[in-house]
């Protein structure tokens, strides 16, 4: 019965989808006051609860959210973000690619390519990626926690081209870079005559779990380009964020 009601508390924070007082909390459970404040401190203290302000207000944890995520397949993913990667690639007439954040390495998990028949497009392919020579990699790493770039830099990185950047200087200024204009680059780092940019698609207050960017020749993928590319990574990023989130959601309602 306590886990029952512990779920049923997360369950209506969730489908609310805004910071919530216990006392709408308590309304809406038709609990005891004394035992949903009771419940609602204990989900507080196991962090599938956050306080993000002064106002006593509670939303769905950090910890909660991860839990959700790591449980979430890559087909599920797939199935809320394809349509939006599927209008980007047709938009902006490039390929479109997700990439995803888990047990330590990124993988590319979905990929759109232009519509066109007259666009010579370049398809990344499936799979993993370097940490410290991708896009898509990069993106994620940048936003991070340190013990994570730490171990990044760590390793005995491999120089793909002449390109490739393996020095931890090097990388810990391009981290802060990434960080400060909110996406990533890669230019010929992996494969002379491609380039790619990726943004990090940040879940909740959790980092970056995914990346979403676009890839191409060098000849059409240069500085100022995939600036410009760059920023419309960015919004397709929030896109794609807001698209998982409400799966979630739609998930906690349909088991409701």
């Amino acid at each position: 019965m306590h886990l029952e009601r512990l779920i049923g508390l997360l369950e209506i924070i969730a489908v609310v989808g805004r910071p919530v007082s216990v006392a709408e909390i308590q309304k809406a459970s038709g609990l005891p006051k004394p035992t949903c404040y009771r419940l609602v401190q204990t989900l507080i203290d196991q962090r599938l609860l956050d306080q993000p302000d002064d106002t006593a207000k509670v939303v769905i944890g950090e910890r909660l959210i991860r839990i959700a995520l790591l449980g979430k397949s890559d087909v599920d993913v797939r199935r809320c973000a394809a349509p939006l990667l599927k209008t980007a690639a047709t938009t902006i007439n490039e390929t479109v690619f997700l990439a995803r954040f888990r047990d330590s390495r990124v993988e590319i998990i979905h990929v759109e390519t232009p519509k066109d028949p007259a666009r010579a497009f370049v398809h990344p392919g499936i799979g993993e990626r370097p940490l410290h020579a991708c896009s898509c990699s990069k993106a994620i790493a940048a936003f991070a926690e340190p013990a994570f770039q730490d171990h990044i830099l760590s390793k005995n990185l491999k120089a793909y081209t002449e390109f490739t950047q393996i020095s931890e200087a090097d990388l810990r200024a391009e981290f802060a870079e990434i960080v400060e204009r909110g996406f990533a680059d890669c230019d010929q780092e992996i494969d002379i005559g491609i380039a790619s940019v990726a943004a990090p698609v940040m879940i909740g207050n959790i980092g970056a779990s995914f990346s979403v960017g676009a890839v191409g020749p060098i000849r059409r993928f240069g500085t100022a380009y995939r600036h410009e590319i760059g920023e419309k990574m960015k919004l397709l990023s929030t896109k794609i964020a807001g698209a998982i989130q409400l799966s979630n959601v739609s998930e906690v309602q349909r088991a409701d």
